[in-house]
């Protein structure tokens, strides 16, 4: 990280992707070709993602030959004038990390996983999940990402005073 001074520890960086809307998946293909893929993701604990998709596509076929990912998302990002010096900037909250993907196979562990994703993007209709489990199972693909190392995360954030906040300073 170019800018030691807005580096933010894991902690910080797993709440980012938890309140990140989505978050984007990059890998690349067996000819090395950037694909980046935004997706629904939830973690189960400080280092397994799940995501669902369909049984067949191009990021499942990338995934089984290299399935290396980085993922990205971003909680906050709000244009601004920088308050003491009138510069055009950006605040933001942000977290990257590294992992391996794979495609769950067990229908135990993808049941668990499709109830977290629900429990994360539609917790007032968890009363609905058995039986949309029920319907779509068959049709759906589960994949895990287990972090290979912790996340990072950054932020350009000001205070009340104008002053960026640095060095993981929190109020």
């Amino acid at each position: 990280m170019r800018k030691k001074s807005r580096e933010m520890g894991a902690d910080w960086a797993l709440e980012v992707m938890d309140k990140a809307p989505y978050i984007t998946a990059s890998m690349a293909d067996g000819d090395g070709m950037p694909y980046s893929v935004p997706l629904s993701l939830a973690r189960t604990d400080e280092k397994t993602f799940y995501f669902h998709c369909a049984t067949e596509g191009k990021k499942l076929d990338i995934l089984r030959e290299k399935p290396r990912v980085c993922l990205t998302a971003v909680s906050k990002c709000k244009p601004t004038v920088g308050p003491k010096d009138g510069s055009f900037t950006l605040e933001f909250k942000s977290a990257i990390a590294f992992g391996k993907a794979e495609i769950v196979a067990d229908d135990n562990e993808k049941r668990e996983a499709l109830r977290a994703i629900c429990q994360r993007f539609l917790p007032n209709h968890m009363d609905a999940f058995d039986a949309a489990v029920a319907r779509s199972m068959s049709r759906t693909a589960v994949v895990r990402i287990t972090l290979t190392e912790p996340p990072v995360g950054k932020r350009k954030q000001y205070d009340a005073n104008g002053d960026e906040m640095k060095y993981g300073r929190m109020e």
